[in-house]
């Protein structure tokens, strides 16, 4: 894959599958050039082989589809080019799509109500005279802000205290129905005209200090459950619960386990026979804070409150949503393990099912009123494609991959175990370019850290091996996947057991594959928290010919003051202490460095701000290093996955420039490329 070709991944949404088990619905996104953007539209998949997928829609953005209970609807979000999301419906059978919401910042997620007729939806909620909410007032026009909370904003958002994530409740109009007209003449004068004609008015039903999460009709419909932190002092901890709110409106009440510990509940689901809440949570210790490398686990509790089972292994597994109902009292859950994520069928009072399993990544599932299965998962060959579960066993329904691996090889990731120098097991991949060798080595390392590797389709390992490089990445000690002990290793020493896993690996594949591997040519490159360990490492080991720190956690001392998280995020995973801090700081200890490094950071990066590349980079070029700083306007954190698609381009661009000078190949040299 070369970079010019990033508008051939085609990203899929999870399913949402009729409930008469006909077929599916699924988004499909990709990047654009032109547009400058994400476009995509939502495709219908028949569960049956015979026939094909479809095209439905034909918006900017279609996303997120999601069909009425009763099955003759079905609602998304659309998102055109200058607005924000807003959730449409279209009769299931086909037609005209119609908005139902008109909401100013937009909308975030919804769910349907068991009746049918309601959607509950999620969206912030801007302070008057913020956010464009007072015509002529623009962002650098607002009033001051003056701030007394440690939880105020977040990257790819901004400041949140000023516009909370509130949960709503809109009427679903008839769609056979004449289409609402705006008054006109002496009936405008008579009525007044609603601020978006045709569109229902949608119901606030809360307004709580925080942002609110995850919502969900009760079985009859009667109630919403969602996850906030209303509690008080909730500005001080991590810790987060379910709450109950009446459908038409009351003030919230918590739904506490009687016998769990503090927790951060990241979603809620009612069960269909009315008896039980599911729910997902990670623990937090005694402070309210200790997030570090906590596995999430399933539970189930009474709707009302009571003693809460856990239904999953904290030590083993590591489960998330979707929470889709699988049947009367039990739910669809996804499980990270092993550079893959599974999907289980977990019951309310029985054994776990692995449903799928291997090394694939899943999407997302739903299952039908008549017990089928839609499956999205990702592998090493696609981006993204829907499978029906029949008896156990995958039925591929799509392709949508097939333009990517018709203009461009697809590198298969080999996988690869081996051993730490004290006897810990390490396990990744190495993806190997076209050509008998020896290929120079680009180490690859994670963010996170408590997140993994996959063998599924990476773009990044892609570009590089087509550029002529073997890339090595594996999930040292820190990472998802392998335990919560794995996880949670490095709590209080970073950079010990993590660095020396992931040099483990890389002279483990380089001895392992030593015919085609150059071991005296290896780069170093890492962003977020692999931004971090790239530049501890080079402080350490100076074999590296360069190296690439993106977006890097590289002063746990500022980044308490700077970063959205650095409230709690760098004294739970060091220690807290200033000297704690200082002693595992790449800032620390970058007198030492003198490999040639890029620093590659985002304007608007609120996770870890500019000023951490930007110190990082002011010290190598005082102390002589070569050094370069590569700067995107207006992108954040998340640049190398959702940014634009022309700066996404450019980063490729820079990043194997960077390599043609240090690192060479056939297929990338360092003519041609722009300095």
């Amino acid at each position: 894959m070369k970079p010019e070709q990033l508008p051939l991944l085609n990203s899929v949404s999870a399913p949402a599958i009729h409930p008469d088990g006909t077929k599916a619905v699924v988004s499909v996104t990709r990047p654009d050039f032109d547009a400058d953007s994400y476009v995509g539209q939502l495709w219908t998949v028949p569960l049956d082989t015979t026939k094909h997928p479809r095209r439905i829609t034909r918006g900017f953005r279609d996303s997120s589809p999601a069909f009425s209970p009763d099955g003759l609807v079905l609602a998304f979000l659309r998102n055109d080019p200058a607005g924000k999301p807003q959730i449409f419906v279209v009769e299931a059978a086909g037609g005209e799509p119609q908005r139902i919401t008109d909401q100013h910042t937009g909308v975030a997620g919804f769910v349907w109500a068991p009746d049918s007729h309601r959607i509950a939806f999620l969206a912030r909620v801007p302070e008057q005279g913020r956010y464009g909410t007072v015509e002529g007032v623009t962002s650098g026009g607002e009033d001051a802000r003056l701030l007394t909370a440690n939880q105020y904003r977040m990257n790819g958002v901004g400041y949140t205290s000023d516009q909370r994530q509130q949960v709503f409740v809109v009427e679903v109009p008839e769609l056979g129905g004449e289409p609402a007209v705006a008054p006109r003449g002496r009936a405008a004068h008579e009525q007044p005209a609603p601020a978006a004609p045709g569109i229902p008015a949608a119901r606030q039903l809360t307004f709580g200090d925080s942002d609110h999460e995850s919502p969900c009709f009760s079985a009859d419909g009667a109630h919403l459950y969602f996850v906030a932190a209303l509690h008080e002092g909730h500005d001080d901890d991590l810790v987060t619960s379910v709450y109950r709110v009446e459908a038409g409106g009351s003030q919230p009440s918590v739904v506490e386990p009687s016998n769990a510990g503090l927790q951060t509940v990241t979603g809620v689901r009612a069960s269909l026979d009315g008896r039980w809440l599911f729910y997902t949570a990670q623990g937090l210790g005694t402070t309210g804070k200790d997030f570090v490398a906590r596995n999430g686990v399933l539970y189930v509790m009474p709707v009302d409150g009571g003693e809460a089972t856990a239904l999953t292994d904290e030590e083993h597994l590591d489960v998330s949503g979707p929470l889709e109902p699988s049947g009367p009292a039990s739910v669809l859950v996804l499980n990270t393990a092993l550079g893959s994520v599974e999907l289980l069928d977990v019951p309310a009072d029985g054994e776990i099912m692995p449903l799928v399993h291997g090394a694939r990544v899943v999407i997302g599932a739903t299952v039908a009123a008549n017990g089928e299965i839609a499956v999205s998962l990702a592998d090493a060959s696609t981006m993204g494609d829907v499978a029906s579960l029949v008896r156990g066993e995958l039925r591929l329904l799509t392709d949508f991959s097939a333009a990517l691996r018709n203009n461009s090889r697809v590198s298969e990731p080999l996988d690869f175990d081996t051993e730490s120098s004290d006897g810990h097991p390490v396990h990744g991949w190495l993806v190997l370019p076209d050509g008998p060798g020896p290929h120079p080595v680009l180490l690859s390392i994670h963010g996170g850290p408590f997140a993994q590797y996959t063998g599924a389709y990476f773009d990044e390992a892609q570009v590089y091996a087509a550029a002529g490089y073997a890339v090595v990445m594996c999930n040292p000690r820190g990472s998802a996947g392998y335990g919560q002990t794995h996880g949670r290793a490095i709590k209080g020493r970073m950079g010990t057991l993590d660095m020396q896993d992931v040099l483990a690996f890389l002279d483990a594949a380089l001895a392992a594959h030593s015919a085609v591997l150059d071991k005296d040519r290896v780069g170093i490159m890492g962003g977020s928290y692999g931004g971090y360990l790239t530049a501890w490492t080079i402080a350490h080991d100076h074999r590296f010919k360069a190296a690439i720190v993106e977006r890097g956690f590289l002063d746990p001392v500022s980044f308490a003051g700077s970063s959205d998280i650095g409230w709690f995020f760098g004294g739970e995973y060091t220690g807290g202490t200033p000297e704690q801090m200082t002693a595992q700081s790449p800032m620390a200890v970058v007198g030492a460095v003198q490999t040639p490094t890029l620093v590659v950071h985002s304007e608007n990066d609120l996770r870890c701000p500019i000023e951490q590349g930007q110190r990082y980079y002011s010290h190598l070029k005082a102390q002589g290093v070569e050094t370069a700083l590569l700067v995107f306007p207006g992108e954040d954190h998340e640049l190398s996955r959702s940014g634009t698609p022309h700066h996404r381009k450019q980063r490729f661009d820079h990043i194997l420039d960077w390599w043609a000078r240090h690192l060479p190949t056939a297929s990338n040299q360092a003519e041609g490329h722009v300095h």
